[in-house]
């Protein structure tokens, strides 16, 4: 994580556990065991206000590969409720879509709105618990802050749902969770509904380089290995605890075992920062030995050495277009490692293009153009109705929200961009964004154009903030 550099200076001074793997787990109390505490922090999420909305004669990328030219698209209750021609209605809003292009709306899988807030300042970097090199205890929902500019300039360039992570600091760090990009008072009425929650996990360089530092476990990338490994070890005994029919035998409630169970039980899903090919194939090694399942490698600069392992293991790779070199695990790169993960095994790799970045996030569509192009360099030839997925489709099915949204079918939420132009033109900007069929931006209109409360008292804050 980019942030990481920034921080270490401050978060060196910070001492936490000893050189040995006795990680202190003691986070959650000594509270009894609740049957019910799965249920904490549950999204109150309530769409927007809508009426239904018939986009005529538009240019449709529909995200799973599909490019329909001239369809009608109706939503009706904040669904997509029909595709096709000459759909006819009287009692919707007509919005005459020719010349230009539909999409699903755009989703991150790697972002750090709200823990990481830009403009930054040193109270509101909330990303990295970094005192101790396992701290899967802690929410990144907790920390965000729902002022964020970001928040914003994101839906200006077609987001509509994202996912944030905690920060890279740690071998564990912490749950992310996922997030509809509409501007409310409290971040539980931004949480996607029924959303599963994920679990940073960090490779390589930063972790080790952290504590290291401290001079203390881990320092190398084999002490990485062993503190993965013991917590997991922890965690199964936690899980076997917890199976007993007595409540009285299970073990006190523990907010890190918490989550690590979760993951063992197929409930919490990994998101895993990983630079280095040889890396992710030892932490698949380790997902068989403790019965696991990865969902995303992200970052994965090397991931094109090892595409065939990823598509064989259906483990996305989450990369950017063209960002690499800025230390030593991350200078072995190539233009089409995205198009190479996509296409490996037959095309049957699962490519996503993130941010991680206040800039980026505002650009993805752009991004994802600049990954396709590489790829057809390459050689490849990936069709920009295919590249869709890259921001769509692929990072619903990440975040496991696929069945809601990240694709326009029928039955899915609305959560719709309305394009100037084609959207993998750079010229192109994001018209009209709708989530739950309820229009959140619209380009042409001031008072569709959410401003935070921090861009109060700011002259023209539209134009102050980088686009």
């Amino acid at each position: 994580m980019k942030n990481i550099a920034i921080l270490s200076a401050s978060l060196l001074l910070i001492s936490s556990c000893s050189n040995e793997f006795e990680f202190d787990f003691s986070f959650g109390g000594s509270e009894p065991y609740d049957s019910n505490f799965k249920d904490a922090f549950v999204s109150t999420y309530k769409p927007m206000e809508s009426r239904p909305i018939l986009f005529k004669s538009a240019n449709i990328y529909d995200g799973i590969g599909g490019e329909l030219l001239n369809y009608d698209l109706l939503i009706v209750d904040g669904k997509i409720k029909e595709i096709g021609q000459f759909i006819s209605r009287s009692d919707v809003e007509v919005i005459d879509a020719s010349n230009k292009w539909v999409t699903p709306g755009i989703i991150d899988i790697h972002s750090h709105m709200g823990v990481y807030s830009a403009p930054g300042v040193r109270t509101s970097s909330d990303g990295n618990e970094a005192t101790a090199p396992v701290t899967a205890e802690v929410w990144a929902e907790h920390s965000v802050w729902t002022q964020d500019p970001q928040f914003a300039l994101a839906l200006k360039g077609g987001v509509t749902t994202f996912h944030v992570l905690p920060g890279s600091a740690n071998l564990f760090g912490g749950r992310g969770a996922t997030f509809k990009n509409i501007s409310q008072n409290t971040i539980q009425a931004m949480k996607f509904p029924n959303a599963p929650h994920s679990l940073k996990m960090a490779c390589g360089e930063n972790p080790k380089r952290v504590y290291g530092n401290r001079m203390q476990s881990p320092s190398t990338r084999m002490g990485n290995m062993a503190g993965y490994r013991s917590a997991w070890i922890d965690a199964a005994d936690y899980k076997e605890g917890m199976s007993e029919k007595n409540p009285d035998q299970r073990p006190k409630r523990n907010l890190a075992m918490d989550t690590l169970m979760g993951v063992l039980d197929g409930e919490i899903l990994i998101q895993n920062h990983c630079y280095r090919a040889e890396e992710m194939a030892m932490m698949i090694e380790m997902s068989k030995e403790f019965g696991y399942k990865i969902t995303t490698f992200h970052h994965a600069v090397e991931a094109y050495k090892v595409a065939d392992l990823l598509a064989d293991e259906g483990i996305c790779a989450a990369m950017w277009a063209d960002w690499w070199g800025f230390k030593h695990e991350a200078y072995d790169m190539v233009q089409a490692n995205i198009a190479i993960i996509d296409q490996a095994r037959g095309g049957n790799g699962c490519a996503i293009v993130h941010s991680d970045d206040a800039v980026g996030i505002q650009h993805l569509n752009q991004e994802a153009a600049k990954a396709m192009a590489a790829g057809n360099r390459a050689g490849f030839n990936i069709s920009k109705a295919h590249a869709m997925k890259w921001i769509t489709s692929n990072p619903a099915k990440a975040a496991g929200i696929l069945d809601q949204t990240g694709s326009i079918e029928i039955g899915k939420n609305a959560d719709i961009v309305l394009w100037t132009g084609n959207p993998f033109s750079v010229y192109s900007r994001a018209q009209k964004v709708f989530i739950d069929g309820a229009l959140a931006f619209d380009i042409n209109n001031p008072k569709i154009q959410p401003v935070t409360d921090f861009d109060l008292g700011i002259i023209n804050p539209t134009t102050t903030r980088v686009q």
